[in-house]
């Protein structure tokens, strides 16, 4: 039993919601492997027709748990690798899973979270909603996510949020192909419930199948060299002594000594 989710299937729709109040909905390693179990489970479900991933409360996801990132911090690379290739296989697992999916972001997604969003092929959003890629801030890169995010929002802008490390509203995630629409909370579940619908009318093969299909013609395709590549790149950044300083004056909340220059 998944331990911080919650997940109810009801009328071919199965609602797997981040369930961790306390850490506003962060995921660490444990978590990490529900989700991707939660997933793989819906996607060979033949009475799962759309899967919706959201969060409890007002918080979609905070992104890294802190105490999985003091953890992280004190393993060395082969375990780090081993570490990041799980939310590697659990990205691809939302990307590649042969149902329909929504994200119906409540509330904040930083981090990892951004790419739970641009993993799923419908996003909706609340207008409150805030957004953030801010591992360099930590000497660190969203790598796990970057194929995923790229995807969504183009290169042009990757440079751009994945440098300056900046939140963002739920308009601009809009403007830049993050999220598809913008609601008020009151108007949320309206707006889930309609594309629910809008799914549901298509043919199930051909919906896995459409989806293949722009996979296929998309502009970057994730294969197990690229995760892999992905997972070594965030091991080493982890180990490094800026990776090192970084996460430390994280836990230690204080600026980085590069920020003091």
């Amino acid at each position: 039993m998944a331990e911080h989710l919650k997940i109810e299937t009801k009328s071919g729709v199965c609602t797997i919601t981040l369930d961790w109040p306390e850490k506003r909905n962060a995921f660490d390693d444990a978590l990490i492997t529900e989700l991707t179990v939660a997933l793989t489970t819906a996607g060979h479900d033949d009475a799962v027709r759309v899967v919706v991933l959201t969060g409890s409360g007002m918080v979609f996801s905070s992104g890294a748990d802190l105490d999985w990132m003091k953890r992280m911090a004190g393993y060395d690379e082969a375990a780090n690798r081993k570490d990041a290739l799980a939310l590697a296989d659990l990205m691809r697992t939302l990307n590649e899973l042969p149902k329909p999916t929504i994200a119906r972001v409540n509330g904040a997604a930083f981090g990892g979270a951004v790419g739970l969003v641009a993993c799923c092929d419908v996003a909706i959003a609340v207008e409150l909603a805030k957004f953030s890629l801010s591992e360099v801030r930590l000497g660190l890169v969203p790598s796990a996510i970057s194929p995923y995010v790229i995807n969504a929002i183009g290169a042009r802008q990757a440079r751009r949020w994945f440098l300056t490390a900046e939140p963002f509203d739920a308009a601009t995630a809009q403007r830049i192909g993050l999220v598809h629409e913008v609601v008020s909370p009151a108007g949320l579940d309206f707006a889930v419930n309609t594309q629910v619908e809008h799914l549901r009318k298509g043919g199930p093969k051909a919906l896995g199948v459409a989806k293949k299909l722009v996979s296929r013609m998309g502009s970057i395709r994730v294969t197990d060299e690229l995760a892999g590549e992905t997972a070594d790149l965030i091991a080493r950044l982890r180990v490094s002594p800026e990776g090192q300083e970084g996460l430390t004056a994280f836990l230690e909340k204080r600026p980085p000594a590069w920020s003091k220059d």
